[in-house]
């Protein structure tokens, strides 16, 4: 494949941080928590040892030749408001992923108003070019191949982004993929898009998703995984290996419900032979310990969970042995073979209210 430029520009970004970032996780800190946007000095201080931990960690995507950060910002629910909402923590959470050498970001025209507030934010640092993006179509047209409403909604999502082309586009939840995935492959060869992909975040789809794989018609996908939900081992991050296909991990920390049975447990005593300073680098590292994932994509509108996160993109990664291990260890707490009963976001109900779940709440009210 031809490199564009914006790739050429990508690319040449990434040498520089990658050479010389050795010092931007304490630096992001230090300067969140001085603007007065809720870092709280624990954060900073976990932000800035992780910096000195180690060069970022990145991923190459094996049939596109992309290299990308193995840790990157996801935005579903947790960066969608209501118009007038206080954004500012928002921006926080994204100034301290890409001060901290993140260069992978993750949203939909879906997810409410988080394009819009995403692109706002990234083009304000200077980053938008810089940044690989990945997006999402659930849209087809009005009659079986018509395509009119990929196109709306593909320009949509270029002009909140600001971005002449999305890097990977993902077939959403595998909606109407007979039709979107031939679509989305002849906007490659015609240049509105980089990369072919397809998401998914239930187990149920595993099997179409590496049906997709094994047939070659897509270059990454997106699909959950994490110490509690493995299923994906089964067949997709094999067959992703093989044919050289990134992958992206959605729910990592499973929507809070990690977090919640380990509130106010210690770490074991050998999280520190993977350099992991608190529960979220303890999850994310054994996600991106597996080297069939390309990039895991933690989602928070906390700019102090933030800072925890952006330390797994440094230092040591468990191996095969030492993630079974984390397994094991988890298994001895309560509730961790229980957790898919769970609501997402335990203790937040009154969290995220943005445009999705005012519209959520007003279906339940006509239902009711």
């Amino acid at each position: 494949m031809n490199e564009t430029p914006h790739k050429t520009t990508m690319m040449t970004d990434r040498r520089g941080f990658l050479g010389a970032a050795t010092a931007i996780g304490a630096v992001a800190a230090a300067s969140m928590q001085g603007g007065g946007l809720g870092v709280t000095s624990a954060a900073a201080q976990t932000a800035a040892s992780a910096s000195a931990a180690g060069p970022v960690l990145t991923r190459t995507i094996g049939r596109t030749g992309e290299t990308v950060t193995a840790l990157g910002l996801g935005t579903f629910l947790t960066f969608d408001m209501l118009p007038g909402g206080n954004r500012e923590p928002l921006r926080a959470v994204t100034k301290t992923y890409l001060d901290a050498g993140v260069r992978v970001v993750d949203t939909s025209p879906l997810y409410g108003t988080g394009e819009v507030s995403l692109g706002t934010f990234m083009s304000g640092m200077g980053m938008t070019d810089q940044v690989f993006i990945s997006n999402k179509i659930w849209s087809t047209g009005d009659y079986l191949a018509d395509e009119s409403h990929m196109l709306r909604s593909l320009e949509q999502s270029r002009l909140r982004l600001w971005r002449d082309k999305i890097d990977p586009l993902f077939c959403h939840s595998l909606v109407n993929v007979d039709v979107v995935m031939p679509t989305l492959r002849a906007w490659k060869k015609e240049g509105r898009v980089r990369y072919v992909g397809a998401s998914v975040h239930e187990n149920t789809y595993h099997d179409i998703l590496a049906g997709l794989i094994e047939r070659d018609m897509v270059d990454v996908v997106q699909v959950n995984y994490s110490i509690f939900n493995r299923g994906v081992e089964d067949r997709v991050l094999k067959a992703a290996q093989d044919k050289g296909v990134g992958v992206f991990i959605n729910m990592p920390l499973e929507k809070g419900r990690l977090h919640k049975i380990t509130e106010g447990r210690p770490l074991p005593d050998f999280a520190r032979e993977i350099g992991a300073a608190n529960w979220s680098q303890f999850f994310l590292k054994w996600v991106i310990g597996n080297p069939a994932v390309t990039t895991a994509l933690p989602a928070t509108s906390n700019p102090g969970h933030a800072a925890e996160n952006v330390g797994a993109l440094r230092g040591p990664l468990p191996d095969q042995a030492m993630r079974q291990r984390m397994v094991k260890h988890m298994e001895t707490i309560p509730g961790f073979t229980t957790l898919a009963s769970m609501a997402w976001y335990p203790d937040k109900g009154t969290m995220y209210q943005g445009v999705i779940r005012r519209s959520q709440a007003s279906l339940r009210q006509r239902l009711s």
